[in-house]
């Protein structure tokens, strides 16, 4: 047998015998798995913002477990099995390939991308590109998807230049609404806008904005933790004029070491 096919037979009959004689593993239903799914979605990304091989290797495992887990819930509930949901992905797979399945000719990225939409709205009687989008999505990812869902109908920007000036556009109306002391429910919307076109823009210069937040926000950490332990008193009795000065520490200890 193919070593890959052993290993996940193994992982198939060890599901079997957790759900039949583990307390824990018996308890779990599919509701009580999701939010612990989602957990291990994070700690995957963690492990691949890190480039941990091994920790990657680990939440791999995680994740094929809980899909695993959902099959064998299903499973007893007679809905479907774990060859019921390989097959489904294989046969979707197949028909939004047509290009490497079929005969349909497709010899870049954007048009393999058009043409996976078109076949997706096809498949489930969807009215709108948008319905494929997860309500539950974390917003700024949410956000990207959107932006990228509609990019494959042509509603997209022509030169990165216009992009920048939606973005300067709404941040001008953001300061318009603080000016005159708008409700805050209206200067929410225009910060929203903000956020928004700042995430277009990201996605023009081919960059996650996900993971540039991330990424600030673990420097944030790093520098302030910087702070903590190089303070010579109480954070709480420093001066924020000394408190920048050990922040421009930290940059200038990092930048050398870069």
């Amino acid at each position: 047998m193919d070593v890959r096919l052993k290993a996940f037979e193994r992982l198939l009959n060890i599901m079997d015998d957790l759900r039949e004689k583990c307390p824990w593993d018996r308890k779990q239903t599919l509701e009580s798995l999701s939010l612990l799914t989602i957990e291990e979605t994070y700690e995957l990304v963690d492990a691949i913002q890190e480039g941990d091989m091994e920790e990657l290797k680990g939440e791999i495992g995680d994740l094929m477990l809980h899909m695993v887990f959902y099959s064998k819930i299903a499973s007893e509930k007679k809905a479907f099995d774990i060859t019921d949901v390989l097959n489904a992905i294989c046969d979707k797979l197949v028909h939004r390939h047509p290009h490497i399945y079929s005969d349909v000719v497709a010899e870049d990225e954007e048009t393999v991308k058009k043409n996976w939409e078109l076949l997706k709205l096809q498949e489930k009687g969807k009215k709108s590109i948008l319905q494929g989008v997860p309500k539950s999505l974390p917003s700024m990812v949410k956000a990207y998807r959107i932006q990228e869902k509609v990019k494959q109908v042509g509603f997209e920007w022509e030169e990165i230049e216009e992009v920048w000036e939606k973005v300067e556009e709404e941040l001008g109306e953001l300061q318009v609404s603080v000016d005159d002391r708008e409700s805050s429910e209206r200067i929410a919307d225009e910060f929203g806008d903000v956020i928004f076109a700042l995430i277009n823009y990201a996605r023009y210069l081919k960059i996650d904005p996900e993971a540039a937040l991330e990424k600030t926000n673990k420097k944030f950490i790093r520098r302030f933790k910087y702070i903590e332990d190089h303070a010579t008193k109480p954070l709480a009795d420093l001066s924020l004029d000394e408190m920048d000065e050990l922040w421009d520490s930290a940059k200038k200890l990092e930048k050398n070491n870069n």
